[in-house]
């Protein structure tokens, strides 16, 4: 028979849920008074600068951001659509297709980096020492997050953040 969790397991599952909700729904909220569009199209425009190129296989794009297949679709739709991204066939395989951000698309990125980095410092940063972030970091490392490879870690708000203090 396989070992159930632990009370304390269940307990920091219920609360890693509950947080990620927390945290995800007030960054959220807080692009949108800033006049915003989503979270997802910044983390989608994010990925697709600092990727090679500017341009990421849309399987790509799903696996950085971690959304389903069907959602990262219709994201992409709304970028082209948006002039953000454009789609490009691969030149070596030409069934295969790249999403390329445009300069109207970084240009978005830069401008919605300034209120996403508050978004953080008031969600997660200001909550947290420098100490606790790093401890923090650790033990979602234990879960599979791998924190120093993660999208943060490249981010230029993330480290203009960690710069400045």
């Amino acid at each position: 028979m396989k070992r159930k969790p632990s009370t304390e397991a269940a307990a920091a599952w219920i609360r890693l849920m509950r947080v990620q909700t927390r945290v995800l729904d007030g960054v959220e909220q807080d692009l949108k008074r800033a006049g915003f569009p989503p979270l997802a199209w910044y983390d989608a425009l994010m990925e697709l600068s600092r990727a090679p190129n500017g341009e990421l296989r849309p399987v790509e794009l799903e696996k950085q951001m971690l959304i389903p297949q069907y959602s990262t679709s219709r994201l992409i739709d709304r970028l082209v659509d948006e002039g953000l991204a454009v789609r490009r066939e691969c030149k070596m395989d030409k069934r295969g297709l790249f999403v390329e951000i445009t300069p109207t698309g970084r240009e978005l990125h830069k401008k919605m980096s300034g209120a996403y980095a508050v978004a953080i410092e008031k969600h997660v940063g200001c909550k947290l020492t420098d100490a606790d972030a790093a401890k923090l970091c650790g033990l979602l490392d234990l879960l599979g997050c791998a924190c120093k490879d993660s999208a943060a870690a490249s981010d230029p708000v993330a480290r203009d953040a960690v710069a400045a203090r």
